[in-house]
């Protein structure tokens, strides 16, 4: 995951009014990172007894059983974990909420703070603590960024005890991974309409209806309150809870009804349901009971209150939770009338006020987007509320003054609604002003590293170029191209590559082949091709494309030098190195002729000759150059500038390849924190940065430092980039390694596999990623002296890297070393040896006599010509190889200790053979050196 080379991509494009795009970032959104001070406050502030946040407590009538098993649950231990989880699922309407607020009420006396927490999204949980934070250090929070007060509010949970977070609403189990996981101290409980994608160790609870006598129990709460109900009342409420399905939603929604009408009996409103209205019903069972319930309430709201129904009707099409009064208040309004509107809506049991903000329950919601079935044949262009809803989205956008522009709080306020609406979006709608807010949006998010959270904002950006322009109109082109890579970007490269594959024919057609937006579709096309480990259709298409580009732009143009660095990574990425470095030397030579010694995309070429330097084993050039490249960055760019902290992070781990620790570690942390501060506690590159720091921290042998920090970096790639990105899985596969250096084989072979199974799914059998991670799984193996699994694992392994990647690709060494080990822990030298030397021989042709796998490789058939008892042929090898790691590594590199030690233990178990037997050049005594087994992280 680190960010050692930087292709030249040629990603964003935007068109239209008032577009914007970036084709690398160049601005960051920068904020207060958490102070030092700050950072010991958490375990020192202390929340006020019964501090909390939880709505109002609200009838929940029976559920005892239910109750029970949270209060079991969450009390008790449970397959011996210390931190107690529950998650109550079923359908929406059928009381999850309810019930959770109700033990959140019960037991709040035993808890010594209770949290409530909009789950329906990573943003909405981050925002419900930035909340919590607010709330213990008010002050301090007042100028704290957002990912400050994150931080903050997870360091208090980690150090108090005794506390309970409810998550409310949650969509995606996997986005509470960060905070069960790495929260130890108190209980989680979660609801959602999920009733699969629950970890297999976490206790759930399938939530049903209510039985008939508690149903009726409810109803006649609400409508009678404290008076007792006569034997009539009682009959007829049970005839209308029966009609209802004992749904608890519907139920509500008849009682606050009946509550407000009290001259409506139960048995006219059940004959009511059963009227004309309920032919406009449609859905599934519990969305016909709900609309035949609101269709009652709705008529009756329209003649009392109109402009509370076309609040709600404006509400039901932006985000389900925290919708601002004002963002429903248009121009010209008054908000009192409005805050009236609310307060009849929150009555009639509508939506949940909390005076400054609003929230619909999310069936409410998806009844309200549906429009009724006339039983005609046309259909709904307009559906009721939707233009209001984008009418209000827009005033939300537009400034008092043309002179000023959306804050930064404005336009956080408002992106889960521009979200919600572009994923809405009914068919043949079209908006100009909004495509333009989706396009802004869409492109901000993509600033701040979130590119995959902007793909519903590009598809119906996408959707309205189509209708509007036409399907190959250039504007649409783009759009097409800026939806592929929201696709590439979350790891869909499935959809990604189909998009660009579709775009680069159109563009073809339409522009012609050698048309600028026909090459940036090439370019493209080629690093999907590239992420998804096809390279050979990658460089194919990236050597069609220079050669197009330097025909048509000249050798020197810009965009020609980008296509050549490009093709140089490719290469690299390839393992060919032999043509990758004289192209990266080129290129820079050109760059710096043409565009100058400190030009951006200079700098970015003197970066990745470094890099290619690096991956050549020459280190000796290549951290001068990324030295140089560095102070060039720090003095023309600046200090926090992303592409200056991508040098300091890769100057980092070019010391650290140099087994320069002393000097990696304290690059690597500042790298973080500067991170941190630029880009904000989840951005890709930050954690890039978060992960190279705990590999660190693992090389120097501080795995209570890594495997923590692993782990944390797993957990936010899962909520960040999803489960199954290829950065979270990379992720996943280097905790795995960690796990496997601490000892705990159990716990790394289990990661090794559910990986691997992972990446088989998501990537293919054969793509690199995936044969890493068979590689590091058959080495677990092997350490686990479980051989039976390890050998053949070996052995497939390195027939499909042969197969993928060439003969003699780096990887493909590695992996034919690999297997030599392995026959060599089985015993079988008549195996490892030729296969050692094999491996020696091509790693000399390939990689040059002095790359550090090439001494590996030496090191390794030293070692196994000792075990063959060959120690005249072990010696010299074992000396050639201490000189040459001393000459290229550097005297006290942790791998030319290695080799001293080696030699030091042959030569004095040569004079100790020598002085009992002068004829015996063999023995079974001394301790042998162990072969140097390659890992590769992703």
């Amino acid at each position: 995951m680190s960010t050692d080379d930087e292709p030249a991509r040629l990603r964003i494009e935007t068109a239209g009014p008032g577009s914007i795009a970036a084709q690398r970032i160049r601005d960051a959104y920068t904020g207060d990172v958490l102070p030092a001070e700050a950072l010991l406050t958490p375990e020192k502030v202390s929340a006020a007894p019964g501090t909390s946040n939880l709505p109002p407590a609200v009838l929940c009538q029976g559920r005892e059983e239910e109750l029970a098993w949270l209060r079991s649950i969450l009390s008790s231990r449970h397959e011996g974990a210390i931190t107690q989880s529950g998650a109550v699922h079923g359908l929406g309407g059928i009381g999850k909420t309810t019930l959770a607020l109700h033990y959140a009420h019960r037991y709040r006396g035993d808890y010594s703070l209770i949290w409530w927490i909009n789950a329906a999204s990573p943003d909405e949980i981050e925002t419900s603590l930035t909340a919590l934070t607010h709330t213990l250090v008010p002050s301090w929070a007042a100028e704290a960024d957002r990912v400050a007060q994150v931080a903050w509010a997870m360091q208090w949970l980690a150090w108090h005890p005794g506390w309970l977070l409810v998550y409310d609403n949650v969509e995606n189990p996997d986005d509470l991974t960060p905070y069960t996981g790495a929260l130890h101290q108190g209980h989680h409980l979660a609801t959602s309409r999920r009733t699969t994608g629950w970890p297999d160790n976490a206790p759930t609870l399938m939530l049903g209806n209510l039985d008939p006598d508690d149903a009726t129990a409810l109803l006649c709460r609400l409508v009678f309150k404290e008076a007792l109900p006569t034997a009539r009342q009682q009959a007829d409420a049970r005839s209308l809870v029966r009609e209802l399905g004992y749904f608890p939603l519907a139920v509500k929604q008849a009682g606050a009804y009946l509550a407000q009408n009290r001259g409506i009996s139960c048995d006219a409103y059940r004959r009511r349901l059963d009227s004309k209205l309920a032919k406009t019903a449609h859905g599934s069972d519990a969305e016909r009971t709900l609309a035949r319930i609101w269709s009652v309430t709705l008529h009756t709201l329209e003649q009392a209150d109109p402009l509370a129904v076309e609040l709600l009707y404006t509400a039901a099409w932006l985000a389900p939770d925290d919708i601002p009064h004002s963002l429903l208040t248009p121009p010209g309004t008054d908000p009192d009338d409005i805050a009236e509107a609310v307060g009849t809506l929150a009555a009639y049991s509508m939506v949940t006020d909390t005076g400054t903000t609003l929230s619909l329950h999310r069936m409410v919601q998806t009844v309200l987007r549906t429009p009724p079935h006339t039983g005609g044949s046309q259909s709904t262009r307009h559906p009721r509320g939707r233009d209001h809803a984008e009418q209000a989205a827009l005033h939300h956008l537009t400034p008092p003054s043309d002179k000023d522009t959306p804050t930064e709080d404005q336009w956080d306020a408002l992106t889960p609604h521009l979200v919600t609406l572009a994923a809405t979006r009914p068919p043949e709608h079209h908006n100009p002003p909004l495509t333009n807010a989706y396009i802004a949006a869409g492109d901000r998010l993509h600033q701040q590293g979130h590119t995959a959270r902007s793909i519903s904002l590009f598809e119906a950006t996408l959707a309205q170029y189509e209708q509007v322009l036409g399907d190959t109109h250039p504007d649409t082109l783009t759009s097409r191209n800026n939806l592929a890579y929201a696709y590439e970007s979350a790891g869909d490269l499935g959809r990604a590559i189909s998009l660009f594959e579709a775009n680069l024919a159109q563009r073809e057609q339409v522009l012609g082949d050698t048309h600028p937006d026909t090459l940036a579709s090439r370019n493209n096309l080629a690093k999907a091709y590239e992420s998804a480990g096809d390279l050979g259709r990658a460089i194919s298409l990236f050597e069609a494309n220079l050669a197009q580009a330097e025909r048509v732009l000249g050798d020197t143009d810009p965009y020609t030098l980008t296509s050549r660095n490009n093709l140089a990574y490719a290469y690299k990425s390839a393992g060919d190195l032999g043509r990758a470095t004289p192209l990266f030397e080129a290129t820079l030579a050109q760059c710096e002729q043409v565009l100058g010694d400190t030009h951006p995309d200079t700098l970015t070429s003197r970066n990745n000759l470094a890099s290619t330097y690096k991956s050549a084993g020459d280190l000796r050039r290549a951290v001068p150059l990324f030295e140089a490249t560095l102070a060039q960055r720090e003095q023309v760019l600046g200090d926090t500038h992303p592409d200056t902290l991508t040098s300091r992070n890769n100057l980092a781990s070019a010391y650290w390849s140099a087994g320069d620790l002393g000097r990696a570690v304290p690059l690597f942390e500042a790298t973080l924190a500067q991170r941190e501060q630029v880009l904000g506690d989840t951005h890709p590159h930050t954690l890039a940065s978060r992960h190279n720091l705990a590999s660190t921290y693992k090389s120097a042998g501080d795995l209570g430092r890594a495997v923590p920090m692993f782990e944390a970096n797993l957990a936010q790639c899962e909520q960040v980039l999803g489960d199954t990105h290829p950065d979270t899985l990379a992720s996943r596969n280097n905790l795995a390694k960690a796990y496997e250096s601490a000892g705990d084989l159990g716990r790394a072979v289990l990661l090794f596999e559910a990986n691997l199974a992972q990446r088989e799914q998501v990537l293919g059998d054969t793509h690199p990623d995936t044969l890493t991670s068979r590689n590091n799984l058959a080495i677990a193996y092997d350490t686990a002296g479980d051989l039976g699994r390890a050998v053949p694992l070996f052995e497939a392994t390195l027939a499909q890297y042969e197969q993928v990647l060439g003969d003699t690709h780096p990887d493909t060494l590695t992996s034919r070393n690999n297997l030599a080990s392995a026959y060599w822990s089985a015993g079988h030298l008549g195996r490892a040896v030729p296969l050692f030397e094999a491996t020696l021989a091509q790693c000399e042709q390939v990689l040059g006599d002095t790359h550090p796998d090439t001494l590996t490789s030496r090191n390794n058939l030293a070692s196994a010509y000792w075990s063959a008892g060959h120690l005249g042929r072990a010696v010299p090898l074992f000396e050639a190889t201490l000189a040459q790691r001393e000459q290229v590594l550097g005297d006290t590199h942790p791998d030319t200790l290695t080799s001293r030690n080696n030699l030091a233990s042959a030569r004095e178990l040569v004079q100790s053979v020598q002085q009992l037997n002068p004829a015996n050049s063999a023995t079974k005594d001394g301790q042998q050196p162990s072969a140097e087994t390659t890992e590769r992280s992703v």
